[in-house]
This record gives structure tokens, C-alpha cells and sequence, in this order.
């Protein structure tokens, strides 16, 4: 493979580790995980599931030993004036009763004695069996992970609290409270914890005939068919988690993707815009999306199209500048090679006025040309306040007045009222476009002719109209006016005296505010006969209300 050709699966691996390393993956699946793992725990807890459970199995302990108390108080006495229970009668009803519940029944007489104990009634009389598992045998790593998850869920619970329950070869009365309590005529359930975890829950109930206490009866039984279905509950519960989880990676895998992939995409093609690497499309390849994505891309490929604009227009205005330098240089050059060969004084002083003007041409030139490309960096470091340009222009109109003297031009305008028009923008930059627009209106206006100022609202706009009673402007030159370097002067005026930049100076400074600035002949825009009738240039600007 050459050095020019990529390899797909290459390509392919590099995606895979820029997903796995994206912060943002990594954050979302935190995010859910923990979400759903506080979830999960809470449900695994099923500590008062558990509770219920031991409730339900100690009234049915309760209910069981009260019935079989009844029976031996009524079966297993003397008679009526006994004071004790007869042992043999006792034992048979308690080897009778006792097995079908599951439960053992332990028997004391008043004394204290035990009379009966239905574990050691059985077949096998007191030898019990404990199932070991098979040698060799080890267990599974998801066996261990469960037993290890019950051993964790069962510490968090309230059975460490409890006492551990003890058993002496020689059982007395005395040995458990709740016998101690039913010889005394009340019925008691103390729960108990075994070594291995597991709860006892023992129901001591009196036995009884005609109000006289004969005996105790202790029922108890283990907590082990509880424990399986808790276990097999968590089990179940751990299933559901495991799936959810495994969705949960998937879905937060693809939402990282459809995240960080396109933010990665726009940020290298950022880096190209910031290279220089051509002209970059990627920005555009999110644009539809209707989310965050697609409105940051097409505010950075409205951002980079503007700054594309931007280096086309330096490009344009760095080529118009040495176009129009290299006039006054020619000139210059020119008359300073021809005031070398001559001797003649008056050619000399012809030529000399030449360089004066070729000089102060380049002078106006150059400032002009400063002020523009200075423009849009003090635009964005200004700060907008609001201004009133109803007085800014009285102002301004005030000024004109006085300064004109004996010129026979009259500027035409009704001051309005103060706070009238309010916009938000920056007053030195806007009194300079009012300055371009009059000046160029008193370059037109002939001797004796009027200058109309006018301001007025329309659809949410200020709107200021500057109109004189010149030639007009030529065919097509309505949009021309605005360009760089664009000249169009009365043949009354020297040449030179501008430079072409003031009505694109005042364009700039106009969309600057988020406004616009458009130019036509009043022959155009007058709605009756007798204003189409006037000759003249008519300049629009609107500019937003605050």
C-alpha cells in the first residue's frame, strides 16, 4: 500500500478509539449508570419486602402455636383439677401435630422441665445430616458474585442486631424469655440470628385449661424459605439490571456518537479553517440537523463564510489600494522625471502645483484608506449606548448652517422632538455617516438649490432620508456608489479631492448597526407628478429602534 492511499480498517480503528477515549461518552454512561445503579440498589434492597414476609410467617407461627396449646390444654391434662400436663399423652399429640407444620415444637412443664421436643421425635431420632458440596467442586464466578451481593445486601439490613440464638444438651424454661413469659400467662415472639445468617423466630404460647397455666409450648422455625425467595427475587431483579445496563451502554454509546462524532467533525474542520487547508465543507454537513448540533453548525459555517468574506474583501480592498496608490505614484514619478529635463520656470511651476496635488491626493488617500480598514476593529471593540439622532442631527445641521457663510445652499430640516428617535448604537460612527451623506449632497447641490433632511418611523424603524437637487445618479450606479474607490463627482470639481471611500465607509458603519443603506433618484421614488418631476439623488438609511 502506497503512502498516499489510507487504509479503511485503519480508518475504522481510529474512529473506535476516539469514541472509547470521547469525555463525553465516558460522561454520559457515568451519568446513566449512576442513575440507574442508585436504582437498582434501592430495589435490591428488599428489606421491607423481607419484613412483610417475616410478619405474615410469625402470625402464622403465632395462630399455629395458639391452636396446638388449645389442644394439649385440652387433651393432655389430668383433669380438671390438674396442675400439670401428663407427659406421654403431650408427646403424642405434639409428634402429631407438630411435623405437618414444618416447624419444632418444644414442650415445658411448669417446672420447667422440658417435657417434649418434636426434633428428636423423628425417624431419625437426634442425628441430623449437613449436605456438603461436591469435592472438587468449585463455584462459578457468578455464583460467587451472588452469594458475595446477599452476604453485602444482608449486612446492610437490621438482622446484625439481633442476639445469636444459643441451644443448651439441657434445656431449661429459663433458657428462653418468651417461655419464661408464657409461663407466666403471656403469649411472646422474640426473633433470633443463627451463625449462619439466618433468622429463628420462636412463639412461646401458654398452655392452658380453665385459665390455669399447665405448661409452655416454643414453636420456632428458620427463616430459610424467606432468605431463597429474597435471593431469588434479587436474582430476578439483577436479571432486569444487567439487561437495563446493557441497553443503557448501547444507547449512551450512540447518543456520545451522535454528539461528540459531529462535534469532532466540525472541530477539525475548524482546524483547517484555522490552518489555512483550503476552503473547508464539513461545516456544512450538519446544518439540517433540527438540534444544538445543527445550530452550532450553522453558526460556524455563517461565521466561516463571513470570515471567508472577510479575507476576499481584504484581498479586494489590498488590491483596490495598490490600484488607486500607484495613480498619484505614476503621476508623481512622472512630473519629477519631466522637472529634471526642463528648465523652463513656468513648465517647472506646473509641475510642481502637479506634485502638490499628487501629494496631498496621496495624503487624503492614505488617511481614508487608515480609517477603513481600522473600521471594523473599532466597530467590534465599541461599546453600543443609546443616542438620539433626532438631536444629533440637529446638531449636526446646526453646525453646516454656521459654517457654510455666503454659499447659497439650504439645508431644509425640522428638528424633532428630544427623545423622538432613540437608537442603539455609537454616536461618533453615526455622525460621520450624516457627515458623508451632507457633504456629498452639498458636492452635488448646485447654488441656489436645497439639501431635505427628513427622519421618520416606519415598521419598527428610524428611518433618515437625504436627498439633494443634483444631476442624479447615472444608470446602474446605484449599487456602484457604494464599492471601494468608486467615484462619480460633479465635472465642476477637481479631480482627486476624494477617494471614494466615504459612501463605503458609511455603508459599513450602517450594517454595522443591523441596518441598511440604499441610494436612488428622487424621480423614482416620488408618489405624484410634480416629485417625479425633481431631478436629485435620494439617500435611504434604516437603522433599528431601541
Amino acid at each position: 500500500m502506497t503512502n498516499g492511499q489510507r487504509n479503511p480498517a485503519d480508518d475504522r480503528r481510529r474512529r473506535l478509539s476516539l469514541a472509547i477515549m470521547s469525555p463525553i461518552l465516558w460522561r454520559i454512561m457515568a451519568v446513566n449508570l449512576l442513575a440507574l445503579g442508585v436504582f437498582g440498589g434501592g430495589i435490591l434492597y428488599l428489606d421491607q419486602f423481607r419484613d412483610n414476609l417475616m410478619d405474615q410467617h410469625i402470625a402464622s407461627l403465632e395462630a399455629q402455636a395458639e391452636i396446638i396449646a388449645a389442644a394439649l390444654g385440652e387433651s393432655a391434662a389430668a383433669g380438671p383439677e390438674s396442675v400439670d400436663l401428663t407427659p406421654l399423652p403431650a408427646r403424642q399429640m405434639i409428634q402429631r401435630l407438630a411435623p405437618p407444620t414444618g416447624t419444632r415444637a418444644r414442650l415445658f412443664s411448669v417446672g420447667g422441665t422440658l417435657i417434649a421436643d418434636s426434633r428428636d421425635m423423628g425417624p431419625a431420632r437426634s442425628v441430623y445430616t449437613v449436605p456438603l458440596p461436591p469435592e472438587g467442586e468449585t463455584q462459578s464466578l457468578k455464583d460467587r458474585f451472588i452469594a458475595w451481593l446477599n452476604r453485602s445486601l444482608d449486612k446492610l439490613g437490621s438482622n446484625q442486631n439481633l442476639p445469636l440464638y444459643t441451644e443448651r444438651p439441657d434445656q431449661q424454661a429459663s433458657d428462653y424469655a418468651e417461655v419464661v413469659a408464657a409461663l407466666a400467662g403471656e403469649s411472646q415472639t422474640l426473633v433470633r440470628r443463627l451463625e449462619n445468617g439466618t433468622l429463628l423466630i420462636s412463639v412461646a404460647e401458654p398452655v392452658q385449661r380453665f385459665r390455669r397455666v399447665l405448661g409452655a409450648l416454643m414453636l420456632s422455625a428458620d427463616s430459610a424459605r424467606i432468605q431463597a425467595i429474597i435471593e431469588q427475587e434479587r436474582l430476578t431483579i439483577l436479571r432486569v439490571i444487567s439487561i437495563a445496563i446493557a441497553i443503557t451502554l448501547l444507547l449512551s454509546v450512540f447518543l456520545a456518537g451522535t454528539i461528540a462524532r459531529p462535534i469532532r467533525g466540525l472541530a477539525r474542520a475548524a482546524d483547517r479553517v484555522k490552518g489555512g487547508i483550503g476552503r473547508s465543507e464539513v461545516l456544512h454537513k450538519f446544518t439540517a440537523r433540527r438540534d444544538e448540533i445543527g445550530s452550532l453548525s450553522r453558526s460556524l459555517a455563517s461565521m466561516t463564510q463571513r470570515l471567508y468574506r472577510q479575507l476576499d474583501a481584504m484581498e479586494q480592498f489590498a488590491a483596490d489600494v495598490t490600484h488607486e496608490i500607484k495613480n498619484p505614484l505614476s503621476s508623481l514619478r512622472s512630473a519629477v522625471e519631466t522637472l529634471q529635463r526642463s528648465d523652463d520656470p513656468e513648465i517647472q511651476a506646473k509641475l510642481l502645483g502637479i506634485i502638490q496635488d499628487d501629494v496631498r491626493r496621496l495624503d487624503r488617500l492614505i488617511s481614508d484608506i487608515a480609517d477603513a480598514s481600522r473600521l471594523d476593529a473599532e466597530l467590534s471593540r465599541s461599546h453600543m449606548e443609546p443616542v438620539d439622532v433626532g438631536l444629533l442631527v440637529t446638531t449636526l445641521i446646526e453646525a453646516y448652517r454656521t459654517t457654510m457663510g455666503k454659499r447659497q445652499t439650504v439645508i431644509d430640516f425640522e428638528p424633532p422632538e428630544p427623545g423622538q428617535f432613540v437608537i442603539n448604537g455609537i454616536e461618533g460612527r453615526l455622525g460621520q455617516v450624516m457627515r458623508n451623506l451632507i457633504d456629498n449632497a452639498l458636492s452635488f447641490t448646485p447654488k441656489g438649490g436645497d439639501i431635505n433632511v427628513y427622519l421618520a418611523k416606519e415598521k419598527g424603524c428610524l428611518v433618515i432620508l437625504v436627498e439633494d437637487e443634483g444631476p442624479g445618479l447615472p444608470e446602474g450606479a446605484e449599487t456602484r456608489i457604494f464599492e471601494r474607490f468608486y467615484t462619480e463627482r460633479p465635472s465642476r470639481e477637481l479631480f482627486g479631492r476624494h477617494s471614494g471611500l466615504g459612501l463605503s465607509i458609511s455603508r459599513q458603519i450602517v450594517e454595522a448597526h443591523g441596518g441598511r443603506i440604499e441610494a436612488r433618484n428622487r424621480s423614482e421614488s416620488g408618489p405624484d407628478a410634480a416629485e417625479k418631476a425633481q431631478s436629485g439623488a435620494q439617500f435611504r438609511i434604516e437603522l433599528p429602534l431601541e
